[in-house]
């Protein structure tokens, strides 16, 4: 194989897509957390297969396993445009019993174990793991590049956090070189940079190995009936005690505007997700989705333009500081601050304020809706009034402590059954 390629042409991505994401509530009730809605219009996975794509991948594989129905088909119909006659595959790959009697993945690296004749016939000499269901844009050929110039066994992407916020990550320890020299989970008291005691380096989840290195510790691990076979309670620790493990700073690949911070975002919660949301409404988000070149590509349904009807003192169709999605027609209705997907129905006299709107909603008249998430195909009967009263709210919603309320159509027909 030629080596004056870019390295990401002699990669692929290895997604892991798998996890439920039991803190987002109702919200995985029906789907896996890489596939929530994000953005207006796009998914949470979404931003590590554009990662792949923008940084020159064309292998990706993407692991499923709690509720994966959702995730499998927003991947046959938002990344089903890879030719395989150019070498160029997305495989989506469910737990199948394919390593004998377990029935699901046991841990991460199993995950890929079970898949190891699949990545040997990629033909690749890097892997990539990925974990699907974070917020972020970027360039992986920066991180592999610094991998193959320090000779690493593996390269971790790793964040620069607040010390006392580390204690929920996995943490390292590195010398001046950027060499990892332990790697903690969660530990009570993280260890500082050495160059800024007051920081942590927190692991992103995101791995880079040498596809040799990493297939046979894969089958060496399989073997071991003490190992959870998980990357960041084992192989990780492993290698770092008996191998060579390099930090790479998120901030140097990091792709955004001029000036502006490195973006990256757990929506691990409903605190996070509506805060996340919210966030792009502002007059200069920090994550921009408006970047042509890096694009977040996603699936996007044939829809026609946002409607904003009616011009009268107390009904009027306007959105002020707020995203609007194709296809939503706000008929009457005062949207501020507020974040709409595709094909959200507003009707008169309603007050949308600081609401994350998901696909398919209806809002009928008069109803009031503030700092709400209302999930996908809801619809909100005519006068319902939310997040004016939180005692009142958490008899039917789920209001969480920072004041965010979760609407679903099960707590909405419990609420009508009441009245």
């Amino acid at each position: 194989m030629p080596q004056n390629r870019r390295l990401t042409s002699r990669s692929m991505a290895f997604v892991l897509a798998g996890g439920r994401g039991s803190r987002l509530q109702e919200l995985t009730d029906r789907r896996v957390k890489p596939a929530v809605f994000f953005g207006g219009k796009a998914r949470i996975i979404d931003f590590a297969l554009s990662n792949a794509l923008n940084s020159g991948i064309r292998k990706i594989s993407v692991a499923t396993q709690y509720k994966a129905h959702s995730l499998i088909r927003h991947c046959q119909r938002g990344w089903n445009f890879f030719r395989a006659e150019r070498n160029e595959f997305l495989d989506i790959l469910p737990a199948s019993q394919r390593g004998g009697d377990e029935a699901w993945y046991r841990g991460t690296a199993d995950a890929v174990t079970q898949n190891i004749d699949i990545v040997d016939s990629y033909g690749v000499d890097y892997i990539i793991i990925l974990a699907g269901d974070h917020i972020y844009k970027m360039d992986y050929e920066v991180m592999l590049r610094q991998h193959v110039e320090t000779k690493a066994d593996v390269t971790i992407g790793c964040l620069t956090v607040p010390r006392k916020e580390a204690t929920a990550f996995g943490v390292m320890a590195t010398d001046a070189a950027g060499n990892i020299t332990s790697f903690l989970e969660k530990p009570k008291d993280p260890p500082g940079m050495p160059d800024d005691p007051a920081s942590a380096l927190a692991s992103m989840g995101i791995y880079v190995f040498n596809w040799k290195f990493l297939r046979d510790l894969l089958l060496r691990d399989a073997e071991n009936p003490e190992s959870s076979h998980d990357f960041g309670n084992d192989l990780i620790p492993e290698i770092v005690r008996n191998g060579k493990a390099m930090a790479h700073r998120f901030d140097t690949s990091c792709v955004r505007s001029p000036d502006a911070p490195a973006y990256w975002k757990d929506v691990g919660t409903v605190d996070a997700f509506w805060q996340a949301n919210i966030d792009l409404t502002d007059f200069t988000p920090e994550l921009n989705l408006w970047d042509r070149e890096w694009p977040i590509w996603t699936y996007s349904e044939s829809v026609p333009p946002a409607k904003f009807i009616h011009d009268e003192a107390d009904r009027r169709g306007i959105a002020i500081s707020s995203m609007v999605s194709g296809g939503c027609v706000i008929s009457g209705t005062e949207v501020r601050n507020s974040l709409l997907f595709t094909e959200v129905h507003t009707n008169s006299y309603a007050v949308l304020d600081h609401a994350v709107v998901l696909p398919y909603v209806t809002v009928s008249r008069k109803a009031r809706l503030r700092k709400v998430v209302i999930d996908r195909g809801v619809v909100i009967p005519e006068g319902m009034v939310v997040g004016e009263d939180p005692d009142e709210d958490r008899k039917f919603f789920r209001v969480t402590e920072k004041g965010t309320t979760l609407i679903t159509q099960t707590m909405v027909n419990a609420w009508t059954a009441a009245r």
